[in-house]
């Protein structure tokens, strides 16, 4: 396909863009739906919701919003989901995963220089038609990254359903500014998996503007410096009467807290000698972990202790050799921060407010060599790692028509485009384009009585399709033989307001055309998705029932410890019949347990409840006599 010619309307854009605020609750008396704003992290994910016109964020009994995006897959066939699962992860970290953000969308060529870090083993398989599907793999079974996400995306819900007593369905998730096409779509697929309506993905530089309420000022262009586990993004937004528009956004999608963490294995790993590539799981993750535990400590303190005691390695790390260590990581965020600038066609001095996201931006020399670039002081009022999923709580608030609105007008990170004839790379979106945007441009054919042509989709900023990324394909075809240039074919992509992408191609003449939403090369496809929707739900049984048994098989050894001792106090004034119905219902528990069926195992509980009845007064009685003496309850 060559000889473009471009229309005149080659780059429309619509502003049909949902808008965003957080200041005027909706008069109806009647009670808004929650859509859900989550954060879907690399190592925490949280939940946001709208309270009283303010995001609220979803936190456990302790007050922690943060859900550790870790999956620990236990010998009974259940799968624990956040703290408990992080907590598995040095005991066990074969079946324990995550950073899955970091995989997703991924090939494993992406994710060589990631392999020797994680103690979890990550396969490539291909399908029949050609495309690439990373793995996880567990023992014998195989997860895709989309998967482990949509376990993840469940226990956020969950939390959320519980804090509000509400069903939710319809969800907001946050990616990086600098996701692709394929790193969106397989985010949107983790939401479907889990049985979620993903409503919008939003970038998340922008969700943090907005949590922040920044549209309070008149006007003002406003810099989002995001540092997150796994990914990094600068995004400069310009704010004019009251429309917010993100002129650039720059970053890396391979570079976060977890390359400080791995700059600290590093240093421990050349003092011991040895070689991650080699080290036992166990060893490596008691690193790791050690790693982040020292990162952590030097966020607040000038030293800390780098500890690993199974092998007897202890050695002080002070600031000033942690900052020299992760120095040239930092460097690469300011370049991306001067990229976003320039970009934006602006310079530092003209940044009127700095944000700073990401439990990573709390590292002293962040805060300060950010501060050194842009000449202000950062914002960091709000906890940076909630800011995101309050501000994903404030769109889903407006997506659910609860607060007015502030115009918000987004920007896709990468140019799209076409391969043509010899291998090169037409663009029809540029980068940095507002979204929702429209684009056509019109192709010819290359060889007389061509009836078909293959539209190759492909996203990046070179000049050679082989040096960009690979979308997805189809064919037009039906085009009526005519010599080579006659035939007239218009090309059109359709970017939506979550970076979405439709492509139409038609061919005028013949008026035959062929559309695609795009399937990426490599990652799941429809029906993949749907066979994972189907499982999920059915899976889903077979967890609920396998939680119910656990949490009734706790109830079931409670109530046997406080029987067995009730016996020992109080038994001997039971009657011969309560005696043997109590000791009945016991052997009913005890071989319930066994039969792990929860429905018997709930049923002998009851009947070991009504058994004990008789002696649950004997001892309330004893208590009573006991207060009546004049004695402590301990004594009794």
């Amino acid at each position: 396909m060559t000889s473009r010619v471009r229309t005149e309307e080659a780059f429309k854009q619509t502003m049909a863009h949902p808008g965003l605020t957080i200041l005027q609750p909706n008069a109806s008396q009647e009670e808004p739906e929650i859509i859900l704003g989550i954060d879907l992290g690399t190592t925490y994910s949280l939940g946001a919701f709208m309270k009283a016109g303010q995001p609220s964020i979803v936190r456990d009994e302790s007050g922690d919003g943060r859900v550790p995006s870790a999956i620990a897959f236990l010998d009974n066939g259940t799968v624990e989901i956040g703290a408990k699962a992080k907590a598995r992860s040095i005991a066990d970290p074969t079946h324990t995963a995550y950073s899955i953000k970091r995989l997703i969308g991924r090939t494993l060529e992406d994710l060589r220089k990631d392999l020797s870090f994680v103690p979890y083993q990550i396969i490539e398989r291909e399908t029949s038609d050609g495309r690439r599907v990373l793995h996880v793999k567990i023992d014998q079974k195989e997860h895709t990254p989309e998967e482990l996400s949509s376990f993840i995306l469940r226990e956020v819900v969950r939390r959320a359903e519980r804090a509000t007593g509400k069903s939710i369905r319809k969800v907001v998730i946050t990616v990086p500014a600098y996701f692709d096409e394929t790193q969106r779509q397989a985010t949107r697929d983790a939401g479907r998996i889990a049985g979620l309506d993903v409503v919008r993905i939003v970038n998340e530089p922008t969700a943090a503007a907005l949590a922040y309420g920044l549209e309070s000022r008149k006007e003002g262009k406003i810099a989002v410096y995001d540092f997150g586990g796994g990914t990094f993004d600068c995004s400069i937004l310009d704010l004019h009467a009251g429309i917010f528009k993100v002129l650039s956004t720059h970053g890396d999608t391979h570079l976060g807290g977890d390359d400080v963490d791995r700059a600290l294995m590093q240093l421990a790993v050349g003092e011991l000698g040895q070689s991650l590539d080699d080290m036992d799981p166990i060893l490596k993750q008691e690193i790791r972990d050690a790693a982040e535990a020292v990162k952590i400590a030097l966020s607040r303190d000038e030293s800390a202790s780098f500890i690993v005691s199974s092998i007897n390695y202890r050695r002080t790390v002070t600031r000033i050799e942690f900052e020299k260590l992760i120095g040239p990581l930092i460097e690469r965020t300011l370049k991306s921060c001067l990229a976003a600038l320039r970009d934006a066609g602006t310079d530092p001095s003209a940044i009127d407010e700095v944000v700073l996201v990401g439990g990573s931006s709390r590292l002293p020399i962040v805060r300060r060599r950010v501060e050194e670039l842009f000449g202000r002081r950062p914002h960091m009022e709000i906890n940076p790692d909630e800011v995101v999923a309050a501000g994903a709580a404030v769109q889903g608030s407006i997506l659910a028509g609860q607060l007015r609105q502030v115009l918000l007008l987004d920007i896709t990170p990468l140019s799209l485009g076409i391969e043509t004839m010899g291998g090169a790379v037409s663009r029809l979106i540029a980068r940095n384009s507002t979204i929702p945007v429209q684009a056509t441009e019109r192709f010819t054919t290359f060889v007389d009585d061509q009836t078909g042509v293959d539209i190759h989709i492909l996203q990046g900023e070179r000049e050679l399709a082989r040096d960009c990324r690979s979308l997805g394909r189809f064919k037009l075809g039906g085009i009526p033989p005519m010599p080579a240039g006659l035939p007239q074919i218009d090309v059109t992509f359709l970017l939506d307001a979550n970076g979405m992408l439709q492509v139409n191609a038609r061919e005028l003449r013949s008026n035959k055309q062929a559309s695609i939403e795009i399937q990426p090369s490599q990652g799941l496809n429809r029906d993949e998705v749907e066979r994972m929707i189907r499982e999920s739900i059915v899976h889903g049984k077979v967890d609920f029932e396998e939680r119910r048994f656990i949490d009734l098989s706790n109830k079931a050894e409670t109530n046997l410890r406080a029987t067995d001792k009730g016996l020992t106090q109080a038994g001997s004034n039971l009657t011969s019949e309560e005696r043997s119905a109590v000791d009945h219902a016991i052997s009913k528990v005890r071989s319930s347990l066994e039969s792990r069926n929860s429905d018997k195992l709930q049923a002998a509980l009851d009947e070991l409840d009504q058994a004990t009845r008789p002696l649950a007064e004997l001892l309330m009685n004893s208590v009573v006599k006991a207060e009546v003496a004049g004695k402590r309850i301990d004594d009794a």
